[in-house]
Order: C-alpha cells, then structure tokens, then sequence
C-alpha cells in the first residue's frame, strides 16, 4: 500500500539545488555564510525550508539564509539583536526580521558569526523558559 506520507528531498539536496540556481556571485556569498554559520554552530543542522537553507540548533530553527539579485539575507535577526549589536550592523539594510548584506560586497563574517552567536543564545533561553 503507497505511504500517504509526502516524501521530500534530504535538507542538503535541497540546499544544493538552491545553491545551483543561483548567479556565482550569488553562490560563493552563500557559501562564504553558510561555512561561518556551520563554524559557529557546528551542532546545528542543517534543513531546508520556506524555500530556503537553513540550521536548526536544538532542535529549534536557528538561522536561515537567502541570496537575492542584489543582496543576500539573514533571518531571524530579532529585535533584541538588533538593539545589541546596533553598532555593529550600522550601514546594513535591515527590515524585520531580516539583515541584508549587499551582494557587491564579501559577506561580513565576523558579523554573522556573532549575529549566530547570539541567536543560539536566544534559543538555550527559550529552551530554559519552556517557550
């Protein structure tokens, strides 16, 4: 009897399909971010979902991350982040939600890894207040 279950592709399947889609340009910033991403959360895994690669960190969504034509994009950058690193993301286009690093430029590293930094730390303190 056919499983009524719908099958989808493995994450890292996606993820390469995602990343072949996109310009070189668009391919070796994502690549660049999500190596800083894996750097940093080397526990997290890695999915694919709302049509976009992603991590997961305790089993809770961590970061995802786009590439568009003229920018690439980090999500979920909260409110609470962006008020402790206001200094550090001065300059980048944000919206909610959302930091936008432009494609003309190498994607910031060091900024993502902290961004990531702190978005782990959002999700252990969601974890310990049982949200």
């Amino acid at each position: 009897m056919p499983s009524s279950k719908k099958t989808t592709k493995p994450a890292g399947e996606q993820v390469r399909a995602y990343f072949a889609r996109q310009t070189p340009e668009a391919r070796r910033a994502l690549k660049s971010i999500r190596d800083a991403i894996r750097a940093t959360a080397p526990d997290a895994l890695e999915h694919f979902s709302y049509g976009i690669p992603g991590f997961r960190y305790l089993d809770r969504p961590l970061v995802w991350y786009a590439a568009f034509k003229n920018h690439t994009s980090l999500y979920p950058i909260t409110g609470a982040i962006k008020r402790a690193h206001a200094k550090a993301i001065e300059g980048y286009e944000t919206s909610t939600g959302t930091i936008r690093f432009p494609m003309a430029k190498a994607p910031p590293i060091t900024l993502i890894k902290r961004l990531v930094k702190a978005r782990m730390a959002e999700v252990r303190t969601e974890l310990e207040a049982g949200a």
